[in-house]
């Protein structure tokens, strides 16, 4: 028999599971209206595009083109990130509170065929601006072994 008696001075265990109320947010149940964010981030620009969830109504969109005044700044985090509000600011007026996005990059056989600079910006500012970011999504097409590739036998000689 034990002398010591330490488990008398440990506070009682909590019990996790039946207490509701334990201090963890609890989310309601906010039906969520869901859409298709297509976002085409290239090195010359950033294109965001929201569908519904069938891809064959366009919601909203926008580029980074209509945010700048210069060519050399359409692609760049800045440009997305006021492209990405106002499509957002589009997205909540028209009732439509979480997205699925795309990104894709220019790909192919010859091209870039990672996302250029304005597809992390664009995701972050969707995800601040209130909307629930479901499954992101990379869609770059990626040739199989498709067309030659130019250059050659002995490829490019610098």
């Amino acid at each position: 028999m034990r002398t010591d008696n330490k488990s008398s001075s440990r506070p009682p265990r909590r019990d996790y599971n039946n207490n509701r109320n334990s201090g963890a947010p609890y989310r309601s149940n906010v039906s969520l209206r869901w859409g298709i964010a297509h976002v085409y981030s290239s090195y010359n620009n950033t294109i965001i595009t929201v569908t519904d969830i069938t891809g064959t109504e366009t919601i909203a969109r926008s580029s980074g083109g209509q945010m700048v005044k210069t060519d050399r700044l359409e692609s760049s985090p800045t440009a997305a990130m006021a492209a990405a509000k106002k499509v957002a600011e589009i997205c909540r007026e028209k009732g439509i509170n979480g997205l699925y996005i795309r990104v894709k990059a220019k790909g192919g056989h010859s091209a870039q065929k990672n996302p250029g600079p304005g597809a992390q910006a664009t995701i972050r500012t969707l995800s601040r601006s209130g909307i629930r970011i479901g499954k992101i999504e990379e869609v770059t097409p990626v040739p199989h072994n498709g067309c030659r590739a130019k250059g050659g036998r002995r490829g490019r000689r610098v």
